[in-house]
């Protein structure tokens, strides 16, 4: 084995763990101990994805690919941040100070930043893929004002911060998984195809689990009846299933 192919090797199997573990926390009940478990797995399986992933883009570097190691990097840092945001969510979610604190907003501006650069590169480079991922750093840095603004209100805002990120880095655990597996799956198809298939799909699939989960946890909490003095029975209080 060259010592080149083991950050690769590591990379892919990292990524096996992440999508198991990201299927497997998603399906159990949540809040449960083995939900916690497995997301913690999961969260050390991406940051094994960050970190072999650097090797990988030194290699890209190297041969003479310079878009692909830009792009990668770009990457790298989309996964880093939604796998910082997701943990530090659960951990601070009774001190939203402590979340939106400066490194917060460091994060925020490296990732759209990184994303107004990738745009301009793929302007550059005539790549749609790489202006459409780019927005999604611009948009996310957009969406993290409105989410700081309405968290003051919202006592369910880290749930939200939570599994928002969690869905941005099922986007790149699903684009990994079908970027190997299709190549070898469907060797005839035009490869331009098979590309937007991989990349744009999990990133269509991400707004509508969005929208699913915001109805579902984003809907504000039901005020409680307010009871008669003469009424001998309190007023049920609704419980959020979270």
């Amino acid at each position: 084995m060259e010592a080149a192919s083991i950050p690769l090797i590591l990379h892919v199997t990292a990524g096996i763990v992440a999508l198991v573990t990201f299927w497997t926390a998603g399906l159990v009940k949540k809040g449960t101990p083995f939900h916690r478990g497995v997301g913690r797995v999961y969260l050390l399986a991406m940051l094994g994805i960050v970190l072999t992933g650097i090797p990988l883009v030194l290699q890209l570097g190297e041969r003479g690919h310079p878009v692909g190691a830009l792009f990668l990097t770009y990457l790298l840092v989309l996964v880093g941040n939604a796998s910082w945001f997701a943990w530090r969510a659960i951990r601070d979610r009774r001190d939203r100070a402590a979340f939106y604190a400066p490194i917060y907003w460091f994060v925020v501006a490296l990732t759209a930043t990184s994303g107004l650069a990738i745009i301009a590169l793929g302007s550059q480079v005539g790549s749609v893929l790489l202006q459409v991922f780019g927005g999604v750093g611009v948009v996310g840095g957009i969406g993290a004002i409105f989410s700081w603004r309405g968290s003051a209100s919202d006592p369910k805002w880290w749930l939200k911060e939570h599994y928002g990120s969690m869905i941005g880095n099922g986007v790149a655990t699903h684009i990994a998984f079908f970027g190997i597996g299709l190549r070898g799956l469907l060797p005839g198809v035009d490869p331009q195809l098979l590309q937007h298939f991989t990349w744009f799909t999990p990133l269509a699939g991400a707004f509508i689990a969005a929208w699913w989960l915001n109805r579902k946890y984003g809907r504000p909490a039901a005020k409680k009846t307010q009871t008669s003095p003469s009424s001998s029975q309190p007023s049920p209080v609704p419980r959020l299933n979270t």
